[in-house]
């Protein structure tokens, strides 16, 4: 058990020491007096944060497994750079929240696992923040790497980062400029309607010459401008009642403008992360040992059949993100194994899954089956908003359309109003054609979209209905993979070495510790 910690240590000094020269008098602890390459050879850090800093300093072995990280102890970095801020911010995020649920005592995979991370980014997030938070590492007699962090990480993380303190300021930024973009749109419906229909009055008005001609005039265009302007003006009182009534779902009549142009955006936003998560989870309460027809059901696969029987190409992207290598079991069957996802921190991860078929279903209760994608919806609109909005729509387009017919007829040239409406005519084109052209676009394309989301759930709910109800064969793979599963909790009796103290105040002594480097030396 130590030799194996020593050795874990000595290679972790062997692999990430900076190319120095060897010091006349190297220290007679070699292996962890591991110095900055940021400061002079005589500098040396401490190990732990907080402690008196003796003269001269001590190595300091922090925030990452295998490399050091030296700085006097008032700084937190060499340079004073904070690590995290480098980190995607949903990278950042999701690792937190699993140190979290975890309760600040973690592996590299119980946060792949739970964050649904790629086991190289779990790593990196975990490095970062430890750096930053005054974090610390564990060693456990089988060589396994903890991360431990303070209750106040969060605390600490905030009070270095300034990117941390604006995202709020920019993420509530960004929201507002979203709901202004989607009023606006609705705004420029009726800013464009009282447009178009004031400019075909202001026309008429004074291409009228005496009574008799008004009188003319006003019977010639009578059913095509008295109608429509009766009408906006109904419709118009309307909207400013409407505008102040918000329906069941929180949106107002202007909103529902921009809504049935553009929709409401992706249903299935975060689905990819969803989907990582749901599978990092499976995996690792099921011992880290599965097989693909349990993947299947969170995955893009087609309907299963006598030709998709075979073929298990679709969990080519699990083995990669999660570092996972198949295994053959002494019946021929292809199980996965992901050695990164056996080993935990913390029992609260559960435990691995022992009964397949309906039993292994009831044990599912309330928990996802399978990945399920929502259906696109054209407008969250209620039915009689859409209504009223396409009504005002085909007014402005009608009116465009009058506008057009009459600046066409014009004979002198325009000025005041006319003149600025005729210069706008191109964008009101544009705009009332694209009212209707967009929402029509949008209607062809969410019905392909959702017959596809409908065939892919329909495939992963099969799937999934197969592991409920398994045939004979499944039923001797599913209870292979679960005699091949293990999990390894990794206790705080197993530590043998933590970056928490100085090496001298550690259970081993000198003597020993280069014992056992001269022994594996020799090996």
């Amino acid at each position: 058990m130590a030799a194996t910690a020593a050795s874990i240590s000595l290679s972790l000094h062997l692999r990430f020491r900076p190319p120095l020269p060897p010091p006349r008098n190297p220290p007679r602890h070699a292996p962890f007096s591991l110095l900055s390459p940021s400061l002079p050879a005589p500098c040396r850090l401490r190990v732990a944060p907080g402690r008196p800093s003796p003269s001269p300093w001590r190595p300091d072995v922090r925030a990452r497994a295998g490399s050091t990280i030296g700085a006097p102890p008032a700084l937190a970095r060499p340079g004073g750079a904070v690590e995290t801020d480098r980190l995607p911010s949903d990278v950042r995020d999701r690792a937190m929240e699993a140190v979290d649920h975890f309760g600040g005592r973690v592996t590299i995979g119980d946060v792949a696992s739970r964050a649904g991370l790629q086991l190289a980014q779990a790593e990196r997030a975990l490095q970062a923040l430890a750096a930053d938070t005054e974090g610390f590492l564990e060693v456990s007699e089988d060589g396994e790497v903890l991360y431990v962090f303070p209750k106040d990480y969060r605390a600490k993380l905030a009070g270095k980062s300034f990117r941390m303190r604006v995202e709020p300021l920019v993420d509530k930024a960004k929201q507002v400029g979203a709901y202004l973009v989607r009023v606006s749109f609705g705004t420029a419906l009726i800013a464009s309607i009282v447009l178009v229909y004031t400019t075909i009055i202001a026309i008429l008005s004074s291409s009228s010459s005496d009574e008799d001609s008004r009188g003319r005039r006003r019977r010639s265009y009578g059913s095509t401008v008295i109608i429509p302007t009766d009408m906006f003006w109904y419709l118009d009182a309307d909207y400013y009642r409407r505008r102040r009534v918000e329906n069941e779902n929180g949106m107002n009549f202007i909103e529902s403008v921009f809504s049935f142009v553009f929709g409401d955006g992706d249903p299935n936003d975060g689905l990819e992360e969803k989907r990582w998560k749901m599978i990092g989870q499976y995996i690792s309460s099921n011992g880290g040992v599965v097989t693909a027809e349990e993947l299947a059901p969170f995955l893009d696969v087609p309907p299963p059949s006598e030709e998709s029987k075979d073929d298990e190409s679709f969990v080519l992207p699990v083995l990669l993100r999660f570092q996972g290598h198949p295994e053959i079991d002494e019946q021929g069957n292809i199980l996965y194994r992901f050695p990164s996802l056996q080993r935990t921190a913390s029992s609260k991860s559960g435990r691995s899954r022992e009964y397949v078929g309906t039993k292994w279903s009831a044990m599912f209760s309330g928990i996802e089956k399978y990945l399920e994608e929502k259906p696109w919806k054209f407008s969250k609109a209620n039915a009689s908003e859409k209504a009223l909005v396409a009504g005002l729509g085909g007014l402005n387009l009608f009116g465009v359309i009058i506008l057009g017919n009459l600046l066409k007829q014009m004979t002198v040239t325009p000025g005041g109003l006319i003149s600025f409406a005729a210069q706008l005519y191109p964008l009101l084109q544009i705009y009332a054609g694209s009212f209707f052209a967009i929402p029509l676009f949008r209607w062809f394309l969410l019905r392909k979209t959702n017959n596809d989301i409908r065939k892919r759930n329909k495939a992963r709910e099969q799937r999934a209905q197969e592991l409920v109800s398994p045939d004979s064969s499944l039923r001797r793979k599913l209870l292979s993979a679960r005699d091949m599963a293990e999990r390894k909790v990794i206790t705080p009796e197993e530590i043998v070495y933590t970056t928490e103290k100085d090496l001298l105040e550690q259970d081993y002594e000198v003597k020993e510790w280069e014992r056992r480097f001269k022994e594996l030396e020799s090996e």
